[in-house]
């Protein structure tokens, strides 16, 4: 497909105009938003997707139109394409003539596929981005709300029996694919009676002795497999697919061979101790390889995060300028300066950045102020220890710190007697010691509400991030910063439309790149829903209140 740009897009056909404004009196949000932001997309933008020579593409301009509307209505590609051709509104946006015989649905599909190809996704949301910035509704250093949500990978939760079983039958059915006659020639008779459906849907063994030894033959089966992949006359494309990569990982991570060039049998193969789910490699599916397990809040999935990030500006449309998706075991706190750095990327850093505590930290304090410009405000995450929970006990901020001198005077006004500077050993983050003396610690009348040890020593921030927390919580504990952080709710109700009407917590496709593409475009699905209610002066529905609470009004 080669493509060859319109350097003026056509205007709306005058029949389409005439029907549609007759079928819609009262208005409709696609006829508003062609009149108000045209076309939004230009062929242009997608050029260096297409290769010069070929068979002349579909207008990508309107491919990308048609995409936005896809998932703000939820629909399949066959549902979209059906729409270009059906609907009098989807026309009149898209600039097509009544007889429009539209496209193939298959073309959606080819469309995304060099959106990912090139890494292009995000011009989906840059140019609705751009338009809004034309029209004076979206402006830089304002004030701006982050949060995250699930994503749901778009596969089956698998126990490990389950794991391992379909890894091999995943693999063997690649490479039977690839290589047919080889893996006819090595496939023993029961691999067939074992492999033959969905390890879901077959009747594994009862739990003991029967299930330990089924999981031990599947063991000795991959390792056989790979066995032969390691020989001489193996396939090279079967040694090289991606299945067969991930049955390698797998079968690294839970099993082990009594000794090395053992035959694959399931006596000289041994399950791994169980490694856990958190942070890691872990792989949760064949099928997607890059979701990840993880739990939060009571909250237990495999897939993916989502960071939204949007403006709140007074008098202006709450619009999503950036999207940030990783895989679930990610935690929010690697992200701020990833969001920070896109932002900047799209001249969109504000001013000010509400967020929770887990994108806080005195590193990000000090980074977003020195690197953007930018106030990260948001509820530093308390010290862990006993004085954190017992009322009147002693806290780090109640001692007061002179770094001149590299002395720390307690809340009874004792200094300390030692000072050392010093990098934690799983992070590798610079910190301060500071301690004081056993013998004024011991005869101190405080003492049971400042340490239980011999004597306090505290661990202390570097000075411009140390002052950088304690600037965040005397902000957060006046009047004015507490008013100002609860605008940070608000992108509460971004995501809860996100996942309600747009689909946002389920994956519709597998694979980290695909779940990404679908967030940036739901996210400019999302702008264009709300540009076209912020033309429409339609105001933001109030919080409904129950007929209880009505009577005490």
């Amino acid at each position: 497909m080669s493509l060859r740009p319109q350097l003026s897009l056509p205007p709306v056909p005058e029949d389409t105009a005439r029907v549609a404004q007759t079928a819609f009196r009262r208005g409709n949000p696609y006829l508003l938003l062609r009149t108000r932001l045209g076309p939004i997309f230009a062929d242009a933008e997608f050029a260096d997707l297409y290769p010069a020579r070929g068979q002349p593409a579909y207008a990508p301009w309107r491919l990308a139109l048609v995409t936005l509307l896809q998932f703000r209505e939820g629909l399949s590609d066959r549902q979209a394409a059906d729409a270009v051709r059906a609907r009098i509104d989807w026309k009149y946006l898209l600039g097509l003539d009544l007889a429009d015989p539209g496209f193939d649905y298959s073309v959606l599909c080819e469309f995304r596929g060099r959106l990912l190809q090139h890494e292009a996704a995000e011009r989906l949301l840059t140019c609705i981005l751009d338009t809004a910035r034309d029209q004076g509704v979206l402006k830089a250093r304002g004030r701006q709300r982050t949060d995250s949500t699930h994503v749901l990978a778009a596969v089956r939760d698998l126990n490990r029996v389950e794991l391992l079983a379909e890894t091999l039958r995943a693999a063997l059915n690649t490479v039977a694919t690839l290589a047919p006659d080889w893996l006819r020639s090595l496939a023993p008779p029961e691999w067939y009676e074992r492999y033959d459906r969905r390890i879901e849907d077959a009747r594994l063994p009862e739990t003991g002795p029967k299930r330990e030894a089924f999981v031990l033959q599947v063991g000795a089966d991959g390792y056989r497999l790979l066995d032969a992949m390691d020989g001489a006359g193996a396939p090279p494309l079967a040694v090289a697919a991606p299945a067969v990569a991930v049955l390698r990982r797998v079968w690294a991570r839970h099993f082990a061979r009594e000794w090395e060039g053992s035959p694959p049998t399931g006596d000289s193969v041994r399950l791994r101790p169980v490694q856990g789910r958190g942070p890691g490699d872990r792989i949760e599916s064949p099928y997607d390889v890059e979701a990840r397990f993880r739990a939060k809040s009571g909250t237990e999935w495999t897939g993916y995060m989502v960071h939204l990030t949007e403006t709140c500006d007074p008098d202006l449309p709450r619009l999503v300028v950036h999207t940030d998706t990783t895989p679930a075991n990610v935690h929010e706190a690697m992200r701020t300066g990833a969001i920070h750095t896109g932002l900047a990327g799209l001249d969109l850093i504000p001013s000010e950045h509400l967020v929770d505590a887990a994108y806080v930290s005195a590193e990000h304090l000090v980074a977003a102020r020195e690197r953007h410009g930018v106030i990260l405000i948001g509820p530093a995450r308390p010290k862990q220890g006993w004085q954190t929970r017992e009322e009147g006990a002693f806290h780090v901020t109640d001692f007061a710190v002179d770094w001149e001198r590299q002395r720390v005077r307690c809340p009874e006004g004792r200094e300390s007697t030692s000072w050392r500077a010093y990098r934690d050993k799983a992070s590798g983050r610079p910190f301060i010691r500071a301690g004081f003396s056993p013998a004024v610690c011991r005869v101190c009348s405080a003492k049971p509400r400042c340490t239980r040890a011999g004597s306090r020593r505290l661990s202390l921030h570097p000075r411009a991030e140390h002052e950088a927390l304690a600037g965040a919580r005397e902000r957060l504990e006046s009047d004015e910063g507490r008013r100002l952080y609860g605008q940070r709710q608000g992108i509460e109700a971004t995501i809860s439309q996100g996942v309600r009407r747009f689909g946002l917590r389920r994956a519709r496709y597998r694979g980290l790149a695909k779940t990404t593409l679908q967030s940036v475009a739901t996210a400019a699905a999302l702008n264009l829903d709300r540009l076209a209610a912020w033309f429409a002066l339609r105001p933001l529905a109030p919080t409904r209140t129950s007929r209880f609470k009505a009577l005490t009004a």
